[in-house]
This record gives structure tokens, C-alpha cells and sequence, in this order.
């Protein structure tokens, strides 16, 4: 490496020179067993980890770690491995959103604060993934992301498993339908190795977006979590990062406006989550480009699902892959021009180029463009009287009757309440009245949490009622379905006019107007607003507290309202 490019790895400013500080430095790295020769100006690549046993989809991520060190090694770079917090959707209470951004942070300060030239991004649960491309954006190092992968599929019963089927078992359990043992014995067959959920839930769908971003390697998305192509896939994400470094491939010149445009655009055609509404719009502030939540409506509403895949088809991830994975889907949106195929990624080459050689194995799970799986796009945009900020609904995954619907409404104040009453079996509801849950957006939860798929009530799930339209501030499961509207903003803690909706209100949904509407007159929402009280305070000290104080609302990001940006990768003053 000649003196020019020492000059410009951010590490050498830390290991380079023979000064008593530059000797410390040096010492304590070389007390793990480091040789001399890793000074000479190799590119220093940090593996940052979400490893944890309290996130289980991670929990594979020790080994992912060894193959990403491997291909580092070859390539003729320094791994330095390091944590950050691992907030897990499954066992994080009281939502793994709340910690989201203060994971970013995590990412962000270590980054700039260490001797590091390039990343690897190991993330896999849901909220892992956005925090660790939020907190990458902000420093703007050559970053590569590798997610963990789906888990095998479930088999229950000599059938495939995922876990829209489980939601299905439990509304039979509460329906009457099935027992306890039903339940129990299902418990063992549906998460049958590590991996993230074997169906196109949040973390699939922000796997899939870091490959159609260009943040990561083709096939990234799909590949099973225990398969061995996975660790080839990290080994060579290794390898690709010290030629990034040497490139000057950052992250800027990756996630572009035409970028972000190709990820919306992709989420629409695999039926993605709902959540990553939220998660592109806060990586792109990050990233300084304009991104808003009318893109959504912009880009993916033409844009047809391609992918039959639970929770808006039949299939599951590890069927996905097999029949070819996102690289298929990505070669014909390319090709059908609904794609900018020119835009470059972490390779090297062009989104275009990394998939152009993909072959479809099995077209009843990937359709094409030509002849898709449904002609309604992953996620539609609402506006009205009650979200003029916006709202989100994935009409791919409604019963297709109740995408225009006009019902009375049925209010639950918070999640207490709606535990309290959904199964009462005197509640005054059928199955055209709306379910109308308030409270539990970014501030009033706080953390906006995955509550928006309201359970139905039970007697209404014993007269066969399998989907309802239900209202929200909150998000829901990417492995959730049904006529479920999400992100109302603004939210009811701050006022928004979902906080006075009263029982028995009328509400009209019209998914192909694009439209959400309380249909009582100007005047009368205005004043039932005035009259309108603040909650109390949901948090007195602590990150809580930061972030009640400074969170935005859903429609631009729920980020922290002073971290959208970059602060760069200038290197720190030393402290000795």
C-alpha cells in the first residue's frame, strides 16, 4: 500500500507513527495476539455485532462473525469485532422500536470514535437492521450489511408452518376452535433452528431491503440462516469490504435517491412490511436524502406483488430462496423498467448487472411482472381528516371486501383497555364496525408497538369473522395481515384526531382513493379538539425520557429529532 493511501484510512491515525501515544495504541490491540505487521497500513474493517441470547434470531451470529473475520484476513484487512445493544423483538419489553434509535447511537459513536476504515454490519431481528444502517449513515464509512437469514420452515402436522399459521391457531384457540395441546405441540414445529421469521416479516423484508438498497450481496435476503451458503455469503462480504475501503466505496455513494426509490419499489412487489415505511424514511434522513412518506404512494403504487409469500400468500422464506430469492425478482423489475438498474451497490457494479443471471426455479412462489401474484402493491399510503400526516395500509394482505368499508366505530382507549373489553362478550361490535385503537404511537406508548393487528373479538371469531377493518397509531408485525390501517399521524398523545373518535362514529376507508376519513362535520372535530387534554407525561427520566422528549412522529421516521443527518467520519482529538 503506497504512503497516499495510508494517508487516507481513518486507522492510521490511531496506529501510524512512533510516538508514546501511537506505541500504546499499538501495545494494547497487540496484547490479544495481533502481529506487528497489521500496522503496516492494512484497512481496519469493524464487525459490528448484534449478537445476543436475548435476541434469538442473532443468536447464530458468533459464527457469522468467524466467516466474515476469514474473508477480511484474505482480503489483506484487520477484523475488529464489536458490540453493540441487541434489541430483540421477541423478548424486549416494552417494544424492541423504543430502542431502536438508541441502538443507532450505539452504532454511530463507535464508529466514529474507533480506529475503523470500513464496517460489516451483522443484523438480523427487525429493529437491528434499521438501527444499524441509521447509525452507519450518519459516519459514512464503505459499509456492507449481512443479514442472519430466515429460520428452516415450520412443519406442523405434515404441513409447512410459518407464523401467519400460528396467528391462525390462535384465534382458533380463542375461537374455541383448538386446545391447549394444539398450541403446545405447534410451539416446537414452527421455530425449528435460528434465523429470523420464515415468512416475509419486518426482518425479511429489511433483509431484502439492504440487498435491493445495494448494501449488501445478491442473495442476502433469502438464504436460511443454518445453511452454508450463508457463511460463504458473510466470508465474501469480508473479502468485499477491504476492496471497498481501498475504492473509497462509501456509504453515500450507495444508498442514493434512486436507491431508497428501488427499495420502495421492491417492497411493494415481495409484499413487504408495513414497517419499513418507517425504517427507510429514517434512514435516508440520515443519509440527507429527500425521502418522504408520498414517495410511497409515488413509486410503489403501480407496482404489482410479485411474491407468494406468507403473510400475503402461501409460501414461506426457505421455499423463497429456493426457487431463485430476491435476485429473480430483482432482474425482472429491471428489466421491466421498474427499477433504476443503474444504480450502483457495495460490488461494485450495478443493481442491474448483480442480477442480471437470475433464474426463476419456481414460478407459483416468484410470479413476474408480466403475470403477477396480486395487481395490489405491498403498502398504500392513506390520507383524511383522521391522518392528515399519513397513514399505511398493506392491501396485499386484506380480504380484498373490506378495502372500501364504511363502519361504526368501536373505540379501545390503550392497550389495557382493549385487553380489558375485546372478548367481553356484551361489547357492541359486529363485523362492520371498525376497531379503533388510540395511545399507541412513538409518544404515547411510548415506542409505538406492534399492537395494530387487534385481535377480533371472540365472538365474532366463532361466527367466522377472519378479518376487520382496525385503525391505529401503532405498527403491527410484518408478520401480521388482515385490513389493518397503521402510523396514524400525527398519533393521539400529541392530539391528533384520533385521540377524540368516539364510539359509534362513522369511518369511511377507501384503499384505491387513498383515503381515511371521520365522517363528522369540520366544526365538530375542531371542537372536540379544543375540549381535547393532554395524557401525562409517559416517562420522567432515563433514554425514555430522551425520547418521548425529542421523537418525530411516524410519517418521518420516529427517529430522534436530532439525529436526522451526518456528522461525518473526521477523526477525533486524542485524549492522552
Amino acid at each position: 500500500m503506497s504512503d497516499e493511501e495510508k494517508r487516507r484510512l481513518r486507522s492510521q491515525a490511531w496506529f501510524e507513527g512512533r510516538g508514546a501515544r501511537n506505541f500504546a495504541n499499538r501495545g494494547w490491540v497487540r496484547s490479544r495476539g495481533v502481529p506487528m505487521d497489521h500496522f503496516d497500513g492494512r484497512p481496519v474493517i469493524g464487525i459490528c455485532n448484534t449478537w445476543s441470547e436475548l435476541t434469538p434470531c442473532n443468536s447464530h451470529f458468533r459464527d457469522l462473525a468467524l466467516h466474515v473475520r476469514e474473508g477480511i484476513l484474505e482480503a489483506g484487512g484487520v477484523p475488529m469485532e464489536f458490540p453493540v445493544i441487541s434489541p430483540g423483538e421477541m423478548l424486549t419489553r416494552p417494544t424492541a422500536m423504543l430502542l431502536r434509535n438508541l441502538c443507532s447511537m450505539d452504532v454511530e459513536e463507535t464508529l466514529r470514535a474507533t480506529p475503523l476504515d470500513g464496517v460489516v454490519l451483522l443484523m438480523g431481528c427487525d429493529k437491528t437492521t434499521p438501527a444499524l444502517l441509521m447509525g452507519a449513515a450518519s459516519v459514512n464509512l464503505p459499509t456492507i450489511g449481512v443479514s442472519g437469514g430466515p429460520m428452516l420452515n415450520g412443519s406442523f402436522r405434515g404441513k409447512s408452518f410459518g407464523i401467519k399459521d400460528a396467528w391462525n391457531l390462535a384465534a382458533d384457540l380463542r375461537a374455541g376452535r383448538a386446545v391447549n395441546e394444539d398450541f403446545e405441540e405447534a410451539e416446537g414445529c414452527l421455530t425449528r433452528s435460528v434465523g429470523v421469521c420464515n415468512v416475509m416479516g419486518t426482518a425479511s423484508t429489511m433483509a431484502s431491503m439492504v440487498e435491493a438498497l445495494g448494501v449488501g450481496l445478491p442473495d442476502n435476503a433469502s438464504i436460511p440462516a443454518v445453511d452454508a451458503r450463508r457463511r460463504v455469503l458473510a466470508r465474501m462480504a469480508g473479502r468485499r469490504i477491504v476492496d471497498m475501503v481501498r475504492e473509497e466505496l462509501r456509504l453515500d455513494k450507495v444508498l442514493t435517491r434512486e436507491a431508497f426509490e428501488n427499495a420502495i419499489a421492491v417492497n411493494a412487489a415481495i409484499g413487504g412490511s408495513t414497517n419499513a415505511v418507517i425504517h427507510l424514511t429514517a434512514v435516508a434522513r440520515r443519509m440527507e436524502v429527500p425521502l418522504d412518506i408520498e414517495d410511497w404512494h409515488r413509486v410503489g403504487r403501480d407496482v404489482p406483488t410479485l411474491l407468494n409469500l406468507q403473510p400475503s400468500g402461501r409460501y414461506l422464506m426457505q421455499d423463497f430462496h429456493e426457487a431463485g430469492g430476491l435476485p429473480v425478482i430483482l432482474r425482472d423489475m429491471c428489466e421491466s423498467g421498474l427499477l433504476h438498474g443503474d444504480a450502483l451497490t457495495v460490488t461494485g457494479r450495478t443493481l442491474a448487472k448483480n442480477n442480471a443471471g437470475a433464474v426463476c426455479w419456481n414460478p407459483d412462489v416468484i410470479h413476474s411482472v408480466a403475470k403477477p401474484f396480486m395487481a395490489t402493491s405491498g403498502v398504500a399510503i392513506l390520507r383524511g381528516n383522521l391522518c392528515p400526516n399519513g397513514a399505511v395500509i398493506k392491501p396485499s394482505a386484506a380480504e380484498p371486501r373490506l378495502l372500501t368499508h364504511r363502519g361504526r366505530a368501536v373505540v379501545f382507549e390503550n392497550q389495557d383497555d382493549l385487553s380489558r373489553r375485546v372478548d367481553d362478550p356484551d361489547l357492541e361490535i359486529d363485523a362492520d364496525s371498525v376497531m379503533v385503537l388510540r395511545n399507541c404511537g412513538p409518544k404515547g406508548f411510548p415506542g409505538m408497538p406492534e399492537l395494530g393487528m387487534l385481535p377480533i373479538p371472540a365472538k365474532l371469531l366463532k361466527q367466522g369473522v377472519t378479518d376487520m377493518v382496525r385503525i391505529s397509531d401503532a405498527r403491527m408485525s410484518g408478520t401480521s395481515f388482515g385490513a389493518v390501517v397503521l402510523h396514524v399521524s400525527p398519533e393521539a398523545a400529541v392530539g391528533g384526531a384520533l385521540a377524540v373518535v368516539r364510539d359509534g362514529d362513522l369511518i369511511e376507508l377507501d384503499v384505491e382513493a387513498r383515503r381515511l376519513e371521520l365522517l363528522v362535520s369540520e366544526q365538530e372535530l375542531q371542537q372536540r379538539l379544543a375540549a381535547w387534554t393532554p395524557p401525562a407525561a409517559a416517562a420522567t427520566r432515563g433514554y425514555v425520557r430522551l425520547y418521548v422528549d425529542t421523537v418525530n412522529q411516524a410519517h418521518d421516521g420516529c427517529d430522534l429529532q436530532f439525529l436526522a443527518g451526518r456528522s461525518g467520519s473526521d477523526v477525533p482529538a486524542a485524549q492522552h
